[in-house]
């Protein structure tokens, strides 16, 4: 699996997961296994053992092997897994983009963006999703007709908070329970996995860019997508929630014609790559432009 980053330099990614996910699609037993390892009393299960002591020495291993940069987090050391995994950036790690209409990444992942067709129905990875059925709302969805939808998928290296991209009201969450699949591209070539999966979705009215729609989906084995607020006042930047334990998925929803991603986050997108960002970095721009 490619990746690039912003300066167009490409990366490879993790390719035994790939595999070991190719195998667990590949055959009877691993799709067996699968459908265990997706079953929410299982998934709970874990998240408890990841909650606990005896999951610290994980950490030490992982961090050495996927060149994890601690100086980056609050802290250092961690009880447990998902001590570790939830972990804090220091705020000077991820500075929010300075300009007035920059339009910021919610989270670290990697990033695909798509133009919502007429059809409500997106790609991802291989397969045709409609915006309806990750709703479940017909009518929110037609909100976002010819508009803009980010996807970042966030891999176990990655930082899993996330946060506000604007300053503005938002709406009460609304929570769609759903059986737990992998994230990751190999999977989503063969279930449907946003149909599938938990995860929580909310508006954020802000005046420069119209009504956000901010989709949390949950993947294998997590437990928990937890979102600090209700119904509130938010500032940009500032922390809208996490992930426990597990690859997960943002997803951002734009209304037509409010703003412009950035050139080479389209250029990627469009040839089937994606893109590493990081929390705070700009992604796009607020434009009546583009359409």
């Amino acid at each position: 699996m490619i990746y690039r980053k912003r300066n167009g330099e490409e990366v490879r990614g993790n390719e035994k997961q790939d595999r070991l996910l190719a195998w667990l699609c590949g055959c009877a037993a691993g799709r067996f296994l699968l459908r265990i390892l997706a079953c929410p009393k299982i998934s709970r299960s874990v998240g408890t053992v990841m909650d606990m002591q005896v999951s610290a020495p994980i950490v030490r291993i992982f961090v050495k092997k996927n060149h994890i940069r601690l100086d980056e987090c609050e802290k250092q050391h961690f009880s447990s897994w998902n001590d570790f995994f939830c972990r804090k950036l220091r705020q000077e790690s991820r500075p929010i983009a300075a300009q007035t209409d920059a339009i910021i990444s919610p989270c670290d992942g990697k990033l695909t963006v798509y133009k919502i067709n007429e059809k409500l129905r997106f790609p991802v990875k291989g397969r045709t999703y409609s915006l309806e059925s990750l709703l479940r709302n017909a009518r929110l969805a037609e909100r976002y007709s010819g508009g803009v939808l980010f996807v970042f998928r966030l891999t176990v290296d990655d930082c899993h908070r996330f946060c506000y991209i604007a300053d503005g009201k938002k709406s009460a969450n609304v929570y769609i329970p759903g059986v737990l699949h992998s994230v990751n591209p190999y999977i989503a070539g063969r279930f449907p996995v946003y149909h599938e999966n938990a995860r929580e979705y909310s508006l954020l009215a802000a005046r420069e860019i119209g009504t956000v729609l901010m989709i949390e989906v949950g993947a294998t084995m997590v437990g928990r997508i937890v979102n600090r607020h209700g119904a509130a006042r938010v500032k940009k930047g500032e922390e809208k929630g996490y992930f426990a334990f597990g690859g997960s998925t943002v997803i951002l929803c734009f209304q037509k014609g409010r703003i412009a991603p950035d050139a080479d986050i389209l250029k990627n997108s469009a040839e089937g790559v994606e893109t590493l960002v990081r929390r705070g970095e700009r992604i796009g721009s607020v434009s009546c432009k583009y359409s």
